[in-house]
């Protein structure tokens, strides 16, 4: 799959032609603290986080919830979040989508499109 971020974030919803929602597949290296905080205020999007492999957390407004192979964790488009992989590092599954709106794809998540947010 196309990918920015040297690779760890994965354009899956453009490379499968998916027009509805946002995906993300996202690799991330064990105990890494690079994920950015962030809400998503401006865009309106609330997403879904699901552990593909590995184990880690996720921060919700100063909270912190696992994340791994048996846990969905959703998160509104106001509410700080921050992803922490664990030890083995972590593939996380990112949905997302504008409650009550239409999606609109972010440049940075079209196939060739700019390395960063």
């Amino acid at each position: 799959m196309d990918g920015m971020y040297g690779g760890a974030f994965k354009r899956a919803r453009a490379s499968l032609g998916v027009t509805s929602f946002g995906l993300a597949v996202i690799d991330l290296p064990p105990n890494y603290d690079g994920y950015p905080d962030h809400t998503h205020e401006d865009d309106g999007q609330e997403e879904v986080y699901f552990a593909l492999s590995g184990s880690g957390e996720i921060e919700v407004e100063g909270e912190r919830f696992p994340l791994d192979p048996q846990t969905f964790v959703r998160v509104g488009p106001s509410t700080r979040r921050k992803v922490r992989p664990g030890p083995d590092g972590l593939r996380l599954l990112a949905l997302g989508g504008v409650p009550g709106g239409a999606f609109v794809a972010h440049p940075a998540t079209e196939i060739g499109g700019p390395q960063r947010f």
